[in-house]
């Protein structure tokens, strides 16, 4: 699909998304295509992680990150994907909880090599638990 032109693939983005969002519209015409295909992929395709899931992952990241546009966008596509209010609520408090033990388990300096041992430990005796 390399070398189509800019028309060509304006076409094929309003023909899935309804419209050619300004957000492509302003991507130079040698990166578009390149960036239209991975988006395509990863945001609309059928990947390994159910799109559901990933768009929860996205809310949980940008959560974080604080862009409001990806916090929308990503909110907007889990609904659009099957995900519930409740689902949303628990993936950004996910983050917020994970992100609570980075900043203390970093900002105390936790040995990372004793973590480690610790963790395989844990896992360990959880597996053999069955």
């Amino acid at each position: 699909m390399a070398g189509r032109n800019r028309g060509d693939i304006e076409a094929e983005i309003k023909e899935t998304l309804g419209i050619v969002p300004h957000f492509f519209s302003e991507i130079p015409d040698d990166l578009l295509e390149y960036e239209w295909e991975i988006f395509r992929k990863l945001e609309l395709g059928e990947t390994l992680i159910p799109n559901k899931y990933k768009e929860l992952m996205g809310i949980a990241l940008h959560s974080e990150t604080k862009c409001r546009y990806c916090t929308l966008f990503h909110t907007e596509a889990a609904k659009l994907f099957g995900a519930t209010d409740e689902e949303i609520q628990e993936a950004v408090h996910y983050a917020k909880h994970s992100l609570g033990w980075s900043a203390y388990l970093n900002g105390m300096r936790e040995d990372y090599d004793a973590f480690a041992r610790e963790l395989g430990e844990i896992k360990a005796y959880l597996s053999a638990k069955g």
